[in-house]
């Protein structure tokens, strides 16, 4: 992917979320590859958590993280499946302004090239609130590394042309401005 060496690099907040039953921080492999990954990159791992399958827990982390003005983005990983306690992608449909339909349609895309049609099962999201980017990634750390490597690591990089999420950061809130301010 082109980036303009021109441009001056701006790291990114960014919030980890591991959604698991399973996992402690300790054998947290996924999160410890996306923190890893987020910080080899330049940007800034402003805090790192790890919360039960629960819908309203979810909830709960992601607004706080919204209202956070020290946190640009989100990134979580686990509970985007299609099993009963998988449910990353209705937390996120509660605190969702806009969806980034995109990003979770390029996800599967990338990951059915290495996986092929077990990617359907992927309910991957991307989308904006509060002036928060948040991303929901499958809890495998081979998905991580492709949702990072292959889309978030060029998307969250304001040197990416010829466009990018981080140059849209200043207008995520300019619905929230009165009208003629």
């Amino acid at each position: 992917m082109p980036l303009d060496p021109n441009r001056a690099f701006i790291p990114v907040h960014i919030a980890i979320l591991t959604v698991s039953d399973t996992r402690t921080l300790a054998n947290d492999t996924s999160g410890t590859t996306l923190a890893e990954r987020i910080a080899q990159a330049g940007h800034i791992v402003v805090d790192r958590a790890l919360d039960k399958d629960d819908a309203d827990i979810i909830e709960a982390r992601l607004r706080g993280w919204i209202a956070d003005p020290t946190v640009d983005a989100v990134i979580t990983t686990g509970g985007t499946g299609i099993t009963g306690r998988d449910v990353t992608p209705e937390a996120f449909d509660r605190v969702l302004e806009k969806r980034i339909e995109g990003f979770g349609e390029l996800f599967r895309m990338l990951s059915y090239q290495k996986i092929g049609t077990s990617t359907m099962q992927s309910r991957a999201i991307g989308g904006v609130a509060g002036g928060t980017y948040l991303f929901a990634l499958p809890g495998s750390t081979g998905a991580v590394k492709d949702g990072w490597d292959d889309i978030l690591v060029h998307q969250l990089d304001n040197r990416f042309r010829p466009c990018n999420l981080v140059e849209l950061m200043p207008r995520l809130q300019e619905h929230l401005k009165p009208a003629g301010a």
